[in-house]
């Protein structure tokens, strides 16, 4: 399927126009971080009275999906930014090194401003100037994402002209280190040290892996989706998630699997459609979600947790899903609010051309 121009590549006639399994890819990988978030954050620490093992079943459900989110994405990441990386340094510096970094030091502080005022919400957190300062340079928060392309770009640049084997390798290394906990990651540095290599992959692999989505057949399907299902079975029948090389392998699995099943779902406008334009818009969602979800997480815990077993045998099957979506809906609305306000210094470095934060 060859994806259609979108708007702005009808405004820039010479730009290649996104790959919609990409923004497909990006659209479930924002879901997946957001449910994963609901289900940690809130749904786990509701009293359940239900007599079934129904929460148990959801955190398990979201474990499976943890080589598959964060690789995908910056393996997306990656993808969108080999162009970007063959620009002049000063572009660059400003454009995405400074853009992302602005973007994490400015929603640190919302954060941690908003997070103060729910102190039992079980998230990182500045609680001193000292915590603040050690989260803005050497121990990212859980806005980590946008701090790691920060340092990614700027790796990726400075070592353009290096053999790739010479990049590539080392990173392939530091992920197995750190995965099998053989490097202190305290914070968020363990996402940080694992996925440099898969968003140097997406960087330096992109005309494969077009190729591997643009081939992309319900057999190739069947095939990725069994491979990392018997990869994950393996992987908890032998206890191996700490063992060295064992989670990126994984994680490699998971991500060939997300490129195919991302590329078969845009045979299908009704679903694709809906999930690329999320993909689209996933920097609003990222940098918003986490106080939404504090805030509501607040409302309804304890009337939740209060509610007598019939009640709550209604909703504990759908209540991620349905906290989910109202988080994605939420965070999306605020963000239109905050546009009509023309607070878009909120998303993008003034005077910066806006970076996608898949870019």
């Amino acid at each position: 399927m060859i994806p259609q121009p979108t708007t702005t590549d009808l405004r820039h006639p010479t730009r290649p126009p996104r790959a919609q399994w990409a923004d497909a890819a990006k659209g479930v990988c924002i879901i997946l971080v957001v449910g994963w978030h609901v289900v940690v954050k809130d749904y786990l620490r509701i009293d359940w009275h239900v007599g079934a093992p129904v929460p148990g079943l959801w955190g398990t459900l979201g474990e499976q999906f943890l080589p598959l989110r964060m690789p995908l994405f910056f393996t997306i990441s990656g993808v969108f930014a080999a162009n970007a990386v063959q620009r002049p340094w000063r572009t660059v510096a400003r454009s995405r090194i400074a853009g992302f970094f602005y973007l994490y030091a400015v929603w640190l502080l919302i954060h941690s401003t908003v997070l103060a005022l729910v102190p039992d919400f079980p998230t990182d957190r500045a609680t001193s100037a000292l915590g603040l300062l050690a989260q803005l340079t050497v121990t990212p928060s859980n806005l980590w994402y946008l701090y790691a392309l920060a340092l990614y770009f700027t790796l990726a640049k400075a070592a353009r002209r290096l053999p790739r084997v010479l990049v590539v390798v080392p990173a392939a290394l530091l992920s197995a280190v750190a995965a099998a906990g053989l490097l202190a990651t305290p914070g968020n540095r363990a996402g940080l040290y694992q996925n440099l290599v898969f968003f140097l992959a997406g960087l330096y692999l992109r005309p494969h892996i077009e190729r591997w989505a643009a081939t992309a057949s319900r057999r190739r399907l069947m095939l990725t989706s069994g491979a990392y299902a018997l990869a994950l079975a393996a992987m908890a029948a032998a206890g191996a998630q700490r063992w060295f090389g064992v989670w990126p392998v994984v994680s490699v699995v998971a991500v060939a699997f997300g490129i195919t099943a991302a590329a078969r779902l845009t045979r299908s406008p009704t679903l694709s459609d809906r999930l690329t334009t999320l993909g689209r818009t996933t920097l609003p969602v990222y940098v918003i979600h986490m106080p939404v979800l504090a805030v509501l997480d607040r409302l309804v815990l304890d009337p939740v947790s209060g509610l007598d077993p019939f009640a709550q045998s209604l909703v504990v099957l759908g209540y991620p899903v349905l906290l989910t979506a109202l988080v994605i809906g939420l965070s999306l609305a605020i963000h239109r609010g905050l546009l009509a306000v023309h607070a878009r210094w909120l998303f993008a470095l003034p005077g910066a051309r806006r970076a996608a934060v898949g870019a």
